[in-house]
């Protein structure tokens, strides 16, 4: 969809703040009803908080802006495949859709390492999409480590 492009768009916006910031350049934002209803990105080092991942706190945004933990009908537009502790937070939010850009080899757990979001026990299930704009958010973290290293 030409309207996943603009929000990935938004969410590599994000994740070049992160850069910026001196945090794995990961960037997320959180649509309902073609409306941005919260964005972030990665900061567990400045903020010493683990949880901290671009994921997280755009659910975080997104149940205040909505006063409710459930997000039903949003789509959330990751730079990254989310981690396991963040596709257990995607279930329990019931997000309607996950577009992701970059798979992520080692951590990934949508298709690369485990696909948590399709466990048979699961009552609620999330349309996956990923390759959005997947060059440009692999070039950025691999010129974020190439920095680092």
């Amino acid at each position: 969809m030409a309207d996943d492009f603009s929000y990935m768009s938004l969410a590599l916006e994000q994740a070049k703040i992160a850069y910026a910031n001196n945090e794995v350049p990961i960037g997320a934002v959180i649509v309902k009803n073609n409306t941005v209803i919260s964005k972030a990105y990665n900061n567990p080092i400045s903020s010493h908080d683990p949880t901290a991942h671009a994921e997280m706190n755009c659910l975080r945004l997104a149940g205040q802006t909505l006063s409710n933990y459930r997000l039903l009908d949003c789509s959330l537009y990751v730079t990254l495949e989310p981690c396991a502790m963040c596709v257990a937070a995607i279930v329990h939010a019931r997000l309607k859709r996950l577009i992701f850009s970059a798979t992520s080899p080692k951590t990934g757990c949508v298709i690369s390492v485990q696909q948590l979001d399709q466990q048979e026990h699961y009552n609620h299930k999330i349309q996956v999409e990923h390759g959005v704009l997947a060059q440009e958010s692999r070039a950025l973290l691999k010129d974020f480590f190439q920095h680092k290293r």
